[in-house]
């Protein structure tokens, strides 16, 4: 590569010259003769490279292959700008890999032939490099020495901290586990960070101070410094995950035998990727030579290669069956279908990662190598700071959420209500969290360009629109559970200002349901919007459909604007005994259309509002017992005032009827009326409304019994006549029996024909026993 540049260097160098050289001839042709000792340097050059034959030649045959090779690359230009767009169409997956697999071939048959012309040069003493590199390895070896030593010691002094990270995340605390447990796995972090640091600059002393010359260090030692601290720091993170020898402290859910010999695994493919192929191979290629560094690199990659496949496919079935058993174990559906799927293709993804990184190390190990590492650790971090959110989000959910003690006094059924919400928005967020930590790890590995895709319009518009959707059910969702959450508190009887009346019960559950759509409205349009309908047609479909609506059920309208000034005017509320259109009963259910009513008889109605004209409503604020009694013309209406109150009297000294009377005194209007055959007097009882007719039960039962007892006549339908005599007159009432005269006229007809049917019989018989007789009887006839 270097005798190339340098031939390139040297033609184009030449041609310079000679290019001066002609400028500089024809300008002096022109002009006026120039100073003799400008430009004659140039001359002296040209001259001399001319005047040699060799050098001639040399310089004639260079110039040619120059002017070919340039003649080829613009020609080799040309046809790849016209068969560039038919190469991209017409190239194949398949057509790329064969590139690469025969690539791979050609280094690989490249890195053999060298190397045994390297080997060959080293064996017969051509080359004194190795007498150097054995002096350079024995420095190097102190400062691996040290440093690997001083990690030794430092390992073992640490585990004092190792064991204090492991009690602490055992420990029994009020904190939650996970937060425990995650402040022992940093602390143990720190702790291993800490010894690798230190063993680190260990090295850097002893090289600096004790090898070679004071305060300078090899480049040799710099690199092995440089990569023991990359391969152990991606150790400590192994540690980390696996935590072979701490149960309390491992992140993945596995047995510590299991664990270890996962670690070990990983911690062998680093060291051998670390210090052989980013160490060992250019130690030996920069010291010894390039074609040896390679076949060390080869060698180093095919068993590191070989090693992680047999350990893959053996391992292949005892991973599936851990895999599926987490699955099993989890709760949460899409992660179930993930550890399902790849608990049976887990291996082909290792097999395919384990093999693009030999071919990565063998074809470019300096470029190729740090992209597969990002890419590594990029898919790593995604992984586990996914876990990490959703062990974030299962930790909220299972808590749950303690609203503060005003809220909760004000609102008593939030915190029930969002905590029910928490896990419906939790599996939203696992959701998201799943498709973040995807697309992470195709960015990762060049299936997308997710920085490229986030800053397009589309990517940022996408973006912009999951989050305010998610946004906006989020708010619509918490002023639903704020809502209905204060009309749930307005309506137990247990909390707030006690037992709400009807009316405030019955405009709250309308306002309750009224709200419900409203929110259910709105959110939808928001959302439509959002993601891009336009709602404009929509809106102006809903107005026409409203308009016909409207026109088409004029009764419906009528229904819900009178249903709307009833419940206004607190005209019925549920639970109220009502009049409307003629029917009586409890009013069971109101709705904004119509009134669910149940009557006497068990029967339940349903009345629209648009039928209803008049409504009397026997449950506001009081109601009266009106009773009104009717006694004889002769008794004395001022004793039966008297006994109507002892009556009262003695419905107050029931306790309870005296808990539905409101005042204590009765309320006699007097004689209301002399009827055709009583004397009406009128009384009322004011009462709480509802109890105007058990109370007037109780009180006519009494009144009943207190008039028999005084013997004043209390009439029913009969007629008494009276001869002109009063209440004390000598003669009394004469009792009379009307009967009727039809049946007297029928029954005496019934009495004659029996008597005719009895003569006539006699005769017959008579005339058959004297039959001398029977015609004159016949004649007398």
């Amino acid at each position: 590569m270097s005798t190339t540049y340098f031939s390139d260097f040297k033609l184009f160098f030449a041609a310079i010259i000679v290019s001066v050289g002609m400028v500089v001839s024809i300008s002096d042709s022109a002009a006026q003769p120039a100073p003799a000792n400008e430009g004659n340097d140039h001359y002296q050059v040209l001259a001399d490279m001319l005047a040699d034959p060799a050098s001639r030649d040399e310089l004639i045959t260079e110039l040619r292959q120059l002017s070919d090779k340039k003649q080829t690359t613009t020609n080799d230009s040309t046809n790849k700008q016209d068969a560039q767009p038919k190469d991209k169409n017409q190239d194949s997956v398949s057509t790329e890999v064969a590139k690469k697999s025969q690539s791979v071939v050609e280094s690989i048959v490249t890195t053999l032939t060298g190397s045994w012309t390297a080997m060959s040069e080293l064996a017969s003493g051509q080359s004194k490099k190795i007498v150097a590199f054995f002096g350079l390895l024995i420095q190097l070896g102190l400062v691996v020495a040290a440093t690997v030593g001083a990690y030794i010691v430092l390992r073992v002094l640490a585990r004092f901290l190792f064991k204090r990270a492991d009690r602490l995340a055992n420990a029994d605390t009020n904190v939650h586990p996970l937060v425990v447990k995650a402040t022992a796995i940093v602390l143990s972090v720190l702790t291993d960070v800490i010894v690798v640091a230190m063993a680190w600059l260990a090295g850097y002393g002893v090289a600096l101070l004790f090898i070679g010359e004071v305060g300078k260090i090899s480049v040799s030692q710099t690199l092995f410094l440089n990569i023991f601290i990359a391969v152990e720091l991606f150790k400590v993170a192994l540690r980390a995950i696996f935590s072979g020898r701490e149960d309390s402290m491992r992140l993945l859910p596995m047995k510590a035998k299991t664990a270890r010999y996962w670690n070990g695994f990983l911690a062998v493919i680093v060291s051998f990727v670390g210090y052989g192929v980013l160490f060992l191979a250019p130690l030996v290629g920069t010291n010894l030579s390039e074609n040896l560094g390679d076949l060390f690199n080869l060698f180093i990659v095919l068993v590191t290669v070989a090693y992680a496949l047999t350990i893959v496919i053996r391992q292949r079935h005892q991973v599936r069956e851990s895999l599926a058993e987490v699955a099993k174990q989890s709760n949460f559906a899409a992660t179930q279908v993930m550890l399902r799927v790849l608990s049976r293709s887990w291996h082909l993804f290792a097999m395919a990662y384990f093999v693009v990184m030999g071919v990565a190390l063998l074809i470019k190990p300096d470029e190729a190598l740090p992209e597969l590492l990002m890419a590594t650790l990029q898919t790593v971090l995604a992984v586990f700071i996914g876990m990490g959110i959703i062990a974030l989000l299962e930790m909220t959910v299972g808590k749950g959420i303690r609203v503060p003690a005003v809220i909760s006094y004000r609102l008593s059924t939030f915190e029930t209500r969002l905590n029910n919400f928490l896990p419906t928005l939790n599996k939203v967020l696992k959701v998201l969290v799943t498709i973040m930590v995807i697309s992470a790890i195709f960015d990762a590995w060049g299936a997308v360009d997710l920085p490229t895709w986030l800053a397009s319009p589309a990517g940022t518009q996408i973006l912009s629109t999951v989050i305010s959707v998610l946004f906006i059910l989020t708010v619509s969702m918490f002023l639903w559970m704020v809502l209905a959450s204060w009309i749930e508190h307005r309506l137990n009887p247990e909390e707030g200002k006690g037992e709400p009346s009807a009316r405030e019960k019955t405009l709250l559950t309308i306002f309750r349901n009224a709200t419900a759509i409203t929110i259910i409205v709105m959110t939808t349009m928001i959302v439509l919007s959002e993601i891009g309908i336009n709602i404009g047609p929509l809106i102006a479909g809903a107005g026409v459909l409203g308009l016909a609506v409207g026109f088409g059920a004029q009764k419906l309208v009528q229904d819900v604007i009178t249903g709307v000034f009833i419940q206004m005017e607190n005209a019925i509320n549920a639970g109220d005994i009502v009049t409307v259109s003629g029917l009586t009963g409890v009013a069971e259910k109101l709705t904004i259309r119509s009134l669910g009513l149940r009557d006497l008889s068990g029967t339940y109605h349903v009345v629209p509002f648009s039928a209803v004209d008049t409504v009397s409503n026997y449950m506001r604020e009081f109601a009266y017992h009106v009773g009104e009694y009717g006694v004889a013309y002769r008794e004395n209406t001022d004793e039966v005032i008297i006994k109507l109150r002892e009556a009262f009297a003695e419905l107050l000294a029931d306790d309870e009827q005296r808990a539905n009377i409101l005042e204590d005194e009765l309320e006699v209007h007097g004689v209301t009326a002399l009827a055709d055959s009583s004397v009406n007097i009128r009384v009322r009882i004011k009462t709480l409304p509802g109890s105007q007719w058990s109370v007037g039960r109780a009180y006519n039962r009494l009144v009943k019994q207190y008039l028999d007892a005084a013997g004043i006549e209390i009439p029913f339908p009969h007629l008494t006549l009276y001869f002109g005599e009063d209440k004390n007159g000598e003669a009394p009432a004469m009792p009379m029996r009307m009967i009727n005269e039809v049946e007297v006229v029928n029954d005496a007809q019934k009495t004659d024909e029996k008597e005719a049917n009895q003569k006539a019989l006699k005769q017959s018989k008579k005339a058959e026993s004297n039959p001398s007789k029977k015609g004159d009887f016949d004649d007398g006839e």
